[in-house]
C-alpha cells in the first residue's frame, strides 16, 4: 500500500461527525452573540445622547455581589459536569443546585436594581435613551438567565428524581455551554454598563 493511501485511510477512520448537541448549542451561541452585539453596539451609540435624566452617573451602581455569583456559577456547572462524569450523582446535583443558587442570586440583585431604579429613580424604558438601551441590554441578558435557571432547574429536579446518570453528562455538559456563554456576554454587558458607561 502506498503511503498515501495509507495517510488517507487513517485520515478517514479518524474522522467522524461531530457531536450534534454541541454543534447545535454552537449554531445558538453565535446567533445569539449577533443579537447581543447589536445591543451593545445600540448601547454604546447613544451612550451620552440622553436629552434629560436620570444619568448612569446618577443612578448606577456596581454590581459586584450578583458579578461575583455569576461568574461563580460558571465554576460550580463546570463542576457538576465533571461529577457527572464521574458518575457522582449527589455531588453534581450539589453543584448544579449551588449553580442555580448563585443565578438566583444574581437575578434577585438585578430585580432590587430595576426596582430603585423604576420607584425610586424614577428611570424606566420610555424616560431617556439610556432607560431604552440600559433596560433593553440588560433586560435581554436577565431573560437569557432565566432561560438557563429553567434549563439547570429541569436538570436538577432530574437529578434528584434518581433519573440522572453518568450517560447524561454529554447533554448536561452542552447546556453548561450556554451558561457559559450566559456569563461570558455579562462580563461584556458589565463592562459596557456599568464601567464605561458611567
Amino acid at each position: 500500500m502506498s503511503t498515501q493511501a495509507v495517510a488517507l485511510k487513517a485520515s478517514t477512520e479518524e474522522w467522524r461527525l461531530p457531536d450534534k448537541g454541541k454543534v447545535g448549542i454552537a449554531c445558538l451561541i453565535v446567533a445569539e452573540s449577533a443579537i447581543f452585539i447589536i445591543f451593545v453596539l445600540a448601547y454604546v451609540f447613544y451612550m451620552g445622547k440622553s436629552l434629560s435624566g436620570p444619568t448612569p452617573a446618577q443612578v448606577l451602581s456596581v454590581p459586584i455581589v450578583g458579578t461575583i455569583c455569576l461568574l461563580s456559577s460558571s465554576l460550580t456547572v463546570h463542576f457538576a459536569v465533571v461529577s457527572l462524569e464521574k458518575n457522582r450523582i449527589a455531588l453534581s446535583n450539589a453543584w448544579l443546585a449551588l449553580t442555580i443558587l448563585l443565578g438566583g442570586i444574581f437575578l434577585g440583585g438585578t430585580a432590587i436594581e430595576w426596582r430603585k431604579l423604576i420607584v425610586d429613580d424614577g428611570l424606566t424604558i420610555r424616560t431617556n435613551l439610556f432607560g431604552t438601551t440600559y433596560y433593553s441590554l440588560v433586560g435581554l441578558h436577565a431573560s437569557h438567565v432565566v432561560v438557563g435557571l429553567i434549563l439547570l432547574i429541569s436538570v436538577l429536579l432530574f437529578g434528584l428524581a434518581g433519573k440522572l446518570d453518568q450517560s447524561h453528562a454529554r447533554r448536561l455538559d452542552v447546556l453548561s455551554y450556554y451558561w457559559h456563554f450566559v456569563d461570558a456576554v455579562w462580563v461584556v454587558v458589565f463592562t459596557v454598563v456599568y464601567i464605561l458607561g458611567r
